[in-house]
């Protein structure tokens, strides 16, 4: 019967958890600063997880960590990972280490239950929608503008019906994931924003792109450089409704490739959210790999996930 024992010393669990991190993100084509950088940002959060062991008859099989922390004013559980070592996979331990956790997580009133994946979901949280993925793609070379889709910088006459406009469809993708709550999203939107954006289109390191073909723009672009060491992070690549289904997509993100190599970085990272399968399917034809993938659920098991 599988067991689970609250470790006082996870030193080991640690080590190999770290391991694995390290080596998912550098498989996805993240430079050994950015690796680094992402592993201290898990660091910091170490201290207040709990991590238990899962046993069989008294034999080791692996390790499971969980956590429960506010998240905009709702109490958040999260499985940190979940391994279960080779030899005794696919015999219902690693289920059981699933439920153990979300029981866990209820107990200490976790109203949702959160799983950050670096690996293929597989049937273990298949039932757990996803609300969002972050991709990246290492750059080599500057690409060649697509369709005769090029850029130029945002005015300061354009920011802020472009703010309005980003803000909205930001809290629209939130929703849309099943992630937060319609009023919860706003506020969180309205956070986010005044932390991102300080200094509005004269923040350091961001570039404000207008997209234009034959003159005319068609969208815009927004990244921020140096996100992580040598990483651009795309807050947002932008098609107007009109100008969809036309391949301005791609040609998007070959702006916002060259404009993270004219930045000096070397690898462009998104986020897409839950729900847009057409995003997904569109970097996933663009080479950018899936670095991690957020699912969760409601709590209890009960309640609509």
């Amino acid at each position: 019967m599988t067991a689970f024992t609250i470790l006082d010393d996870s030193t080991a669990w640690r080590a190999g958890f770290e391991q694995r991190l390290r080596a998912s993100y550098a498989a996805a084509g993240l430079g050994v600063g950015a690796v680094e950088h992402r592993l201290d940002e898990v660091r910091a959060g170490v201290g207040g997880w709990t991590v238990a062991a899962v046993t069989d008859a008294g034999t080791y099989l692996g390790h499971v960590a969980v956590t429960v922390a506010d998240d905009n004013g709702t109490p958040a559980g999260r499985i940190v990972d979940l391994r279960v070592e080779p030899p005794h996979t696919g015999r219902g331990h690693e289920h059981a280490a699933r439920d153990w956790a979300e029981q866990w997580c209820a107990e200490r009133g976790a109203r949702r239950l959160d799983v950050r994946l670096t690996e293929p979901a597989g049937e273990l949280f298949g039932d757990y929608p996803v609300r969002g993925q972050l991709r990246t793609r290492a750059i080599g070379s500057p690409p060649e503008p697509v369709d005769g889709v090029t850029a130029r910088p945002m005015t300061q006459a354009e920011y802020p019906g472009w703010l309005a406009s980003e803000k909205r469809a930001y809290v629209g993708d939130i929703v849309r994931s099943g992630a937060l709550s319609p009023a919860e999203a706003a506020r969180k939107s309205d956070r986010d924003f005044a932390k991102l954006l300080p200094q509005d289109l004269a923040t350091p390191d961001n570039s404000f792109l207008v997209l234009e073909r034959a003159g005319e723009p068609i969208g815009t672009g927004w990244l921020k450089h140096g996100h992580l060491p040598g990483v651009t992070y795309g807050y947002s690549l932008h098609i107007q409704d009109k100008h969809r289904g036309k391949g301005h997509g791609r040609a998007a993100m070959a702006v916002g490739e060259r404009a993270t190599l004219a930045a000096g970085d070397s690898a462009l990272m998104f986020t897409v959210w839950g729900g847009n399968e057409v995003a997904m399917n569109l970097y996933t034809s663009a080479g950018y790999r899936v670095l991690e993938e957020g699912r969760s659920i409601a709590l209890p098991r009960s309640a609509t996930s």
